[in-house]
């Protein structure tokens, strides 16, 4: 997703509204380009072909060369990947799972069980996809934050002449020339001019900041309708925009101690199974008399039944099918280790603009003095009807809501930083903040008692008087309350906000969604060290959020979650999760979702390892015939396989549904300022 970030004509702080436009390409090119941009998911799907061919070729009984040699096309497409890294593993004197795998599959299909072995490749083919797709996030997504900021820049050289220069060859002291409608390529203080600034990529706010003389600006941020100078105070590789790059990096790479527990267990449990198999074949022939055929034999018997098929066909399906149910409601989870996680959420902390709200400006309270607000609605609306400014817009699009008709406007003209002025009916009408138009007595109150409601207020002038006052807000999305009460019932120990945005429109969104503690004002590395702070024995953190300021905080909690429709790349190469609908509302049952696939995946488990230590010990024992120990393997691998699919039927109960209003009850909040 792209954001369509607008010029600016007023000066109140916020953020743009991000959209873009959907590809227009067919979805069979669309789902090829994904593929093709994944070559490990394209080889999981192409083993995934091959199995489901050759099965059907098999049990329709054909000619046994021809689903043998789908299966066969089925180890090579899903299989090749796996054995390669273990080669390269074995050169440095490793052995892992992956080995373990592949010669399990060989030894199936050398003793005829060719779709046992077809199984566990295209599962542990789809699993290493899954996996190989989320350590490449963090890339991608710190590709994404650097696009944010302009390749190129004009520096002002000797006399005052113009040059373009790499926006990474900036030093502190440079002077830069942004135009209007260009985005900021260093951070730096503004020397000459005045404008509004989009900020949303770096603080969230609702509506663009106006920046003048003397005020910081960020690289990768938006210039409005104003043109400026902007003296550079630090070079381009300290900037707030690579700061926030590397903060994705540093807490994505604070993941990997788990990661390296996982990665021991299987070198461990490998090792152990080609000892033991070894073992099998070296101990009984000198001492036992056996033969070497019959000791081959047994080794085989232990490599089937020790493999580790059933474990996996024990974790994998009943995450993968939480995985595709979650799909189907709209939500995507990539992998099975953030659906895994997701069970243990125990604290939440929400973005405000366009998460907990809906990131687009309206107006909530018309203040007329002389009581006709319908008059003073469209007065406001005509002089706004030139203006680009998400505030402009609001006050016309609740103009034409009520069907108002609007006096002819003659005149316009936007005041970067301040307001608009246009002549309506005749009248010098002036909108804006207090940095255009002075009010007094009346008009003072009347902007002060929105302003201490948490709302944008702007001024409306005719003819050098003062008439009224409009309160805007971002209004709280309608299942944002009902999803923090769920939370709470399923045992969500503590909801939060943390938003870059001032304290009262902070708070005001805070009291209406009843979430725990709000934190306003934060930069990046703020909202990083209130997910870390959040981090307890309670169990796992999860954030919600959709900006590039929020990327370093999804990245660093357990499970990041990002608005697909309102989504900056950055936050959705960064997220654990995406909403594709924006519809919070699932979210309490995807948690369920996944508790619901862990306690399956335990039962499967216990099932599994019984089967495995049976079959083993019987083999120890010399009492598991070959035939028996496929027969129990395989059908082990079955049940847990089948089991593991029950997760397909779980329906989301209101991801469809329209959010009833839900009923207030008493808040307490507690408030922090950055």
């Amino acid at each position: 997703m792209t954001a369509d970030i607008r010029t600016s004509d007023h000066g109140l702080t916020g953020t743009g509204t991000p959209s873009g436009p959907e590809s227009r390409a067919p979805w069979w090119r669309r789902a090829a380009q994904f593929v093709g941009e994944r070559p490990e998911l394209g080889w999981a799907v192409a083993a995934f072909v091959c199995f489901v061919l050759a099965l059907v070729l098999q049990v329709t009984g054909a000619p046994s060369a021809l689903w043998i040699g789908a299966y066969a096309v089925c180890y090579a497409a899903g299989g090749w990947e796996p054995a390669w890294s273990g080669l390269q593993e074995l050169r440095k004197m490793r052995l892992d799972v992956d080995v373990l795998m592949v010669v399990a599959a060989i030894a199936a299909a050398t003793i005829g069980q060719w779709r046992d072995g077809g199984l566990l490749i295209v599962i542990f083919a789809t699993s290493g996809a899954l996996e190989s797709m989320a350590t490449r996030r963090t890339e991608t997504g710190v590709r994404a934050l650097m696009k944010l900021a302009p390749e190129e820049a004009t520096r002002l050289g000797a006399g005052g002449r113009e040059e373009r220069v790499a926006s990474g060859d900036l030093v502190a002291g440079d002077v830069v020339v942004v135009r209007p409608g260009e985005r900021i390529a260093t951070d730096g203080e503004v020397i000459e001019g005045s404008t509004d600034v989009d900020e949303s990529s770096i603080t969230g706010e609702a509506v663009p900041v106006s920046k003048v003389v003397g005020e910081e600006v960020f690289a990768g941020t938006m210039n409005g309708t104003g043109a400026i100078k902007v003296r550079a105070t630090r070079p381009g590789s300290e900037t707030v925009i690579a700061r926030i790059a590397s903060l994705v990096e540093e807490a994505q790479e604070a993941k990997a101690p788990t990661q390296l527990f996982i990665e021991r267990f299987e070198q461990r449990y490998s090792v152990g199974v080609v000892v033991t198999t070894i073992l099998f074949i070296a101990i009984p022939i000198p001492l036992l008399g056996w033969s070497f055929e019959e000791a081959l034999l047994r080794a085989m018997t232990f490599m089937i039944v020790a493999s580790p098929c059933a474990v996996v066909l024990a974790t994998m399906p009943p995450l993968l099918s939480a995985i595709a149910s979650a799909t189907r409601a709209g939500v995507l989870v990539k992998g099975g280790v953030p659906m895994e996680r997701l069970a243990g959420i125990r604290e939440v902390a929400f973005d405000k603009t366009g998460t907990l709200t809906e990131g687009t400006p309206v107006v909530t309270e018309i203040v007329a003095f002389d009581g006709d607000e319908e008059g003073l609605l469209a007065l406001a609306a005509a002089g706004e009807e030139g203006s680009e400014h998400p505030l402009g817009r609001a006050i016309l699009t609740e103009a034409l809501e009520r069907s108002l008709v609007l006096p002819e406007v003659t005149a316009f003209q936007a005041l970067p930083g301040r307001g608009i002025e246009a002549t309506v009916d005749g009248r010098v009408v002036r909108i804006g903040s207090r940095r255009l138009v002075t009010p007094s007595g009346e008009a003072e109150a009347a902007l002060a008692e929105l302003e201490q409601k948490g709302l944008s207020a702007l001024a409306v002038e005719s003819d050098g008087v003062v008439i009224g006052a409009l309160g805007m807000a971002d209004v709280v999305r309608p299942d944002a309350l009902r999803v923090v009460a769920e939370l709470a019932r399923i045992g969500v120990v503590r909801t939060s906000m943390v938003t870059g945005d001032h304290a009262g429109p902070a708070e005001h969104a805070a009291r209406a969604t009843e979430v725990g503690q709000v934190k306003a004002g934060l930069l990046p590395e703020d909202k990083v060290a209130h997910v870390r702070d959040l981090g307890s024995d309670e169990g796992h953190v999860m954030f919600v959020g959709d900006g590039v300021n929020d990327s370093p905080a999804l990245a660093a909690a357990d499970i990041g979650v990002a608005m697909g429709m309102r989504g900056t790349d950055a936050a959705l190469e960064t997220a654990d999760v995406i909403l594709v609908r924006d519809r919070l509302s699932v979210l309490p049952e995807l948690i369920e979702l996944s508790r619901r696939a862990n306690r399956l995946v335990r039962q499967n488990l216990v099932f599994a390892l019984t089967v495995i230590v049976l079959l083993v010990t019987l083999d120890v024992l010399g009492r598991l015939p070959l035939p028996i120990a496929v027969a129990g393997h395989e059908s082990s691998s079955i049940l847990v396989a089948l089991n593991g699919l029950c997760m397909l039927r779980w329906r989301f109960r209101g991801a469809d549904a329209p959010t009833p209003a839900p009923t207030r009850s008493s808040h307490s909040l507690e408030v922090h300022s950055g």
